[in-house]
């Protein structure tokens, strides 16, 4: 992974923060994306050099332009991770709407942006989706659906690129402790244990060992789940 050249979303996260500190320690450099510019300056600062941060709202198409003209300086991109996003509980029309420009219409619109850079460097696309995209629960069908169509997009895509020594896997993650899902557990009146929860570390060590499969492989689709069940 020496030398690759990454671009995460939702880089802010727990889950991002965590992709980006395994990638960049892996050697990679990594172009952490995402709205907070204040977590980002604090994730750069505890990483170093092999992290840029880059403060964005993916939804906005020109800050969206801009991020993929940063990309393209170093003139290649090996790995995009795509784990921006929003999560909401609601029947409202216009909370559906937002939902989907965030998880669907805006990375799908960057990646298409970055896709040339990802082909001439032969790299790879993983999608960080929920286990909502593969089964909905009561009362998040709006998120499960922006999941399900994420969940195509990367199936598509797969079919397009593949010849061209382009790979794409989505990764389903459960119940991941984060200070989300602690917004989840309290919603729920659930005793938030962390500790039986997968850890944003288990999902960046899944996204690269994705990454660094041989190049005559490909992982398409994982389930990663907590393995003590809550």
């Amino acid at each position: 992974m020496s030398e690759a050249s990454a671009l995460v979303t939702g880089a802010s996260g727990d889950i991002g923060q965590a992709v980006c500190a395994t990638l960049a320690g892996a050697g990679a450099h990594v172009l952490a994306v995402a709205r907070s510019q204040g977590r980002l300056a604090d994730l750069a600062a505890r990483l170093g050099g092999s992290v840029t941060p880059l403060a964005a709202d993916l939804t906005d198409a020109a800050q969206r332009d801009a991020v993929v003209a940063r990309a393209a300086r170093p003139g290649r991109l090996d790995l995009l991770v795509l784990g921006s996003g929003m999560y909401a509980r609601s029947h409202d029309a216009a909370v559906f709407a937002a939902q989907f420009d965030a998880n669907v219409h805006a990375p799908y619109a960057l990646l298409r942006g970055l896709l040339p850079l990802l082909v001439a460097a032969q790299g790879q696309v993983v999608f960080l989706n929920s286990t909502q995209g593969l089964a909905a629960s009561a009362n998040v069908g709006q998120f499960a659906a922006t999941q399900h169509a994420m969940r195509a997009l990367a199936d598509s895509l797969r079919d397009e690129v593949n010849s061209l020594g382009v790979r794409g896997a989505s990764l389903f993650i459960g119940r991941t402790a984060s200070a989300r899902q602690a917004a989840i557990f309290a919603s729920e009146r659930r005793d938030y244990q962390p500790e039986r929860l997968l850890q944003p570390a288990d999902v960046a060590a899944m996204v690269a060992m994705l990454f660094a499969l041989p190049p005559t492989a490909e992982v398409t689709n994982i389930t990663l789940r907590p393995r003590l069940q809550s």
